[in-house]
């Protein structure tokens, strides 16, 4: 029996044996003592990918439920957190990182990220610049955002644009802090 449904045969699905080695490694993970540091955390699984297959796992399915596991391993960081240093040391630490994060996101429009070379291809800086003010707005206790649009975001490509890793780094950061608050 499958975990998941999968992709029609003549579809591309994820591969079925790298989708069940992953969950295999994150119920080990999630089954260690709440307190501990494991090897797998909400980031690791916000940034999980898998080889392409025909036939395999359904994406829509397998992101689904990586979405509902990155945030119970969310929940069980954000109680360690306090446990650890408590409730007010660990919300000033993600208000110092809220800080650091809309410090970019505020720059001015083009200056947001770095750029690459005039001879490669980067995110459209102009999509990247609209999203990222109404990330600033939201930080700014401004409309309501979900962590699923901040993940799922995607730009369009453009010569000389800004560096995809850097932007996708900041955005990462911006979604490990929205879990941490719920």
């Amino acid at each position: 029996m499958s975990t998941f449904p999968r992709a029609k045969r003549s579809q591309p699905g994820y591969d079925i044996e790298q989708v069940e080695d992953f969950l295999e490694d994150a119920r080990r993970a999630y089954a260690t003592d709440a307190r501990a540091a494991t090897a797998i955390d909400s980031s690791t699984i916000r940034r999980t990918s898998f080889t392409m297959q025909k036939g395999g796992y359904s994406p829509a399915h397998v992101d689904a439920a990586l979405e509902r596991l990155e945030e119970a391993f969310a929940r069980r960081e954000h109680e360690r957190g306090i446990v650890e240093h408590g409730e007010e040391a660990w919300y000033a630490k993600v208000r110092e990182r809220a800080q650091q994060a809309l410090e970019v996101l505020q720059r001015p429009d083009g200056e947001r990220f770095r750029r690459v070379s005039r001879i490669s291809r980067g995110y459209r800086i102009v999509e990247v610049d609209a999203f990222a003010a109404r990330i600033a707005d939201y930080l700014e206790d401004g409309p309501d955002m979900t962590a699923r649009e901040v993940r799922t975001a995607q730009f369009d490509a453009q010569f000389g644009g800004y560096d995809e890793d850097e932007v996708d780094q900041l955005f990462d950061t911006v979604v490990s802090l929205m879990l941490a608050v719920r």
